[in-house]
C-alpha cells in the first residue's frame, strides 16, 4: 500500500527510515516525485496548497503531521467523505509543556525586566512574589493544553482554564463559553494560548481580550498566529497595559522581515518550535490507523470537521 508524504518543512527521509522499519508493507512515496495519484490510499500532510488532494481519488484516510488540523479544514477541495485524524504524539505535548514552563517562569521570575536592567547597567532587585500568587490561564484545555495547564499547576501556580464546552475532569478550574471569557481574561496574569484554530476562536486574542486582563499581562501564543490580533496586541503593548508578549506562531508564517514584531521590545518571537513531530514517537499511531482501516476498525483521533477538532 502506499502512503503519500506531503510536506514543505518535516523530513521525508527521516519518515521513509522510521517507516520502512516499522512497516515495511507501507511504501513511503514524496509529493514531490513521479508517482500515479491512483495508486495512493492514504496521505500524511501539513501545510500543503489547497486543492492539492484533490486528485487523489482513492484516498481513505489523511492524516495531519502535527497536532494542528487547520490546514485541512480550510482546503475547500479537500476530497468528500474521506476522514482526517490529528497526531497525538507524546513528543508534541512534552515539547509544548517544555515552551509553556519555559515563557511562564521567564515571566515569573522577571527575567525580561532584569534583560533590561541589564541593558542599562543597573543592579536592581525586585521583589519576587511566590508561585501562588501568579495567576496562569490556558485557554484551550484539550489534549495538549490540559497537558500544559496540569504542568504548570504542578509548580504551584494559581492556574485555571478556559474551554468552548464545561470541563469537570481538570484538577483546577475552567471556565467555559463566551460568559466564562472575561472572567477567565479577569484573573489571568499570564495568558497562554493552546487553542485550536476554529471560525470560534479566529481573532479571539483581541483588543477585547488584551482590555480584559489585568494591567501588566503577559500573553503567550503557542496555538496558531490567526488567534492574534495583529495590531491589537501592538496597540497593547505600546499603551503599557500588556507587559510582554511571548509568540511562537504568527500570521503569516514566516513573518515578513518589516513586520513590526520583529523589533519590538516587548515581543519575544520563536519561528514554530514549540514542539516539532518526531517520526520515531509520531509514526507507530499513523501505522495504527491504517492497519485500523484496512482491517475495518475504528480510527483514532479522527477529527469532527463541525468542532474544527
Amino acid at each position: 500500500m502506499k502512503l503519500l508524504f506531503m510536506s514543505g518543512s518535516d523530513r521525508f527521509a527521516a519518515w521513509h527510515t522510521v517507516l520502512a522499519d516499522l512497516a515495511p508493507e507501507i511504501e513511503l512515496v514524496d509529493a514531490n516525485a513521479p508517482h500515479d495519484p491512483d495508486d495512493i490510499e492514504f496521505a500524511l500532510v501539513w501545510q500543503y496548497p489547497p486543492g492539492a488532494l484533490k486528485r487523489y481519488r482513492n484516498l481513505r484516510i489523511v492524516s495531519s503531521l502535527g497536532a494542528g488540523i487547520d490546514h485541512l479544514l480550510r482546503d475547500p477541495d479537500f476530497p468528500v467523505g474521506v476522514p482526517f485524524v490529528r497526531l497525538v504524539d507524546p513528543t508534541l505535548t512534552s515539547g509544548m509543556i517544555e515552551y509553556a514552563l519555559g515563557a511562564t517562569l521567564r515571566y515569573h521570575r522577571q527575567m525580561v525586566e532584569y534583560a533590561d536592567f541589564q541593558a542599562r547597567a543597573q543592579w536592581h532587585p525586585l521583589p519576587a512574589p511566590t508561585t501562588s500568587q501568579r495567576r496562569v490561564g490556558v485557554a484551550g484545555v484539550g489534549e495538549i493544553g490540559g497537558a500544559v495547564a496540569r504542568a504548570i499547576a504542578g509548580l504551584g501556580f494559581d492556574v485555571a482554564g478556559w474551554s468552548r464546552r464545561a470541563k469537570t475532569e481538570l484538577p483546577f478550574p475552567v471556565f467555559a463559553g463566551i460568559d466564562g471569557w472575561k472572567p477567565f481574561l479577569a484573573r489571568t496574569d499570564i495568558l497562554i494560548c493552546v487553542l485550536p484554530l476554529t471560525e470560534a476562536t479566529r481573532g479571539l486574542l483581541d483588543a477585547v481580550c488584551f482590555a480584559a486582563l489585568p494591567s501588566g499581562a503577559f500573553v503567550v501564543n503557542i496555538a496558531r498566529g490567526k488567534h492574534v490580533v495583529a495590531a491589537d496586541l501592538l496597540a497593547a503593548l505600546d499603551s503599557g497595559h500588556l507587559a510582554h508578549a511571548t509568540l511562537d506562531v504568527t500570521d503569516p508564517e514566516p513573518l515578513p522581515g518589516d513586520h513590526p514584531f520583529w523589533r519590538h521590545p516587548r515581543v519575544t518571537l520563536t519561528p514554530h518550535i514549540a514542539s516539532l513531530t518526531d517520526p520515531r514517537t509520531a509514526a507507530p499511531q499513523v501505522v495504527a490507523n491504517i492497519r485500523n482501516c484496512l482491517a475495518g476498525k475504528p480510527l483514532a483521533n479522527v477529527v469532527d470537521r463541525a468542532n474544527g477538532y
